[in-house]
């Protein structure tokens, strides 16, 4: 496109130069579906947290504390958890079958916390409370941060209508008049 635009002998090199870049964009770039799953495994993360405590706190075992979380939950969380579930019931070491879900960066917390636990000994369902609270805390941060940016990007199409209609209405006829008075004595 850039080779059309420019044209001649530089059109080609900018097109050279653009297209390796325009594919690395791309390439980096995420898709729609993801994202969409990663912002859902955030939002349903701290309440999965905050069930499967309350299933650890009733005496039930991890395992079947993920599985009742997995079908509550639904959604791409609630299949991971079932998938974790499973692994667990089939006699699976806990500390590599949640690592497997870090890869993820949603899931990132949630398996960190659990393989620690399963690492260190440490009670469950302390981990998964602080882990709860921590994910409200960075929700409600995001949450801050987001409505603070709609101010500035609220600004930004107002100063791109008002700065034109100023400087024609405002400005210009200012010069023109000192214009007038320095050229015509």
């Amino acid at each position: 496109m850039a080779t059309l635009l420019i044209g001649g002998n530089v059109g080609i090199i900018a097109g050279f130069l653009v297209a390796p870049a325009t594919a690395l964009f791309l390439h980096r770039r995420e898709p729609p579906q993801s994202r969409h799953e990663r912002r859902r495994i955030t939002a349903d993360l701290p309440f999965a947290a905050d069930l499967m405590t309350a299933c650890l706190l009733a005496g039930r075992p991890v395992s079947a504390a993920t599985d009742i979380a997995a079908d509550a939950i639904g959604g791409p969380l609630g299949e991971r958890l079932t998938w974790v579930s499973r692994q667990l019931r089939l006699g699976a070491d806990p500390e590599p079958t949640w690592a497997t879900l870090a890869k993820d960066p949603a899931m990132g917390p949630l398996s960190r916390a659990m393989s620690r636990a399963a690492n260190s000994g440490a009670p469950v369902a302390e981990v998964l409370t602080r882990l709860a609270d921590d994910a409200r805390e960075s929700a409600r941060a995001a949450s801050v941060a987001s409505a603070r940016s709609v101010g500035v990007k609220a600004v930004a199409p107002l100063g791109l209508c008002f700065l034109p209609a100023f400087v024609l209405l405002g400005i210009v006829p200012v010069i023109a008049g000192l214009a007038s008075t320095i050229i015509i004595p």
